[in-house]
């Protein structure tokens, strides 16, 4: 699989939501409530999940295990996008306790555990940092 602008879209959209993500968390923590910065960073980190997921779609890889391309780490799109649906629907119920929730859970599996998956040696991001930058495997 080689670099193209799909998986560098990608690529970038989730990077940044794995680093904007524990901000957003944290901004709606402790004893010093900032709204607008979990506002702010909140839409910001909908938005890259979003480019994420619609980006996932056009990506396909045939060396894995896979149903015409799609591998199961695709399953992750629906998740995605359901999750957000719901998270933001919370919202406009004034249902805050669902909606963090939702998010919270949102990024632990589709940021952090779908991450370390794509570190994986036989993944392409695994085999760039393992192989080609690190020398490692």
């Amino acid at each position: 699989m080689q670099l193209t602008p799909t998986i560098a879209i990608h690529m970038s959209a989730a990077i940044g939501a794995v680093l904007i993500g524990p901000i957003v968390l944290w901004a709606r923590l402790g004893q010093h409530i900032r709204p607008w910065l979990h506002r702010a960073l909140g839409y910001a980190w909908t938005t890259l999940m979003l480019a994420a997921a619609i980006t996932g779609i056009f990506i396909r890889d045939f060396n894995l295990p896979n149903v015409w391309g799609y591998t199961p780490i695709h399953l992750l799109i629906p998740i995605t996008l359901v999750s957000l649906f719901i998270a933001f629907r919370s919202l406009a119920r004034r249902e805050f306790a669902s909606h963090r929730k939702t998010m919270q859970s949102l990024y632990f599996g589709a940021c952090i555990v779908a991450g370390a998956f794509t570190l994986l040696p036989s993944r392409y991001l695994g085999q760039l940092i393992w192989h080609e930058w690190l020398g490692w495997y």
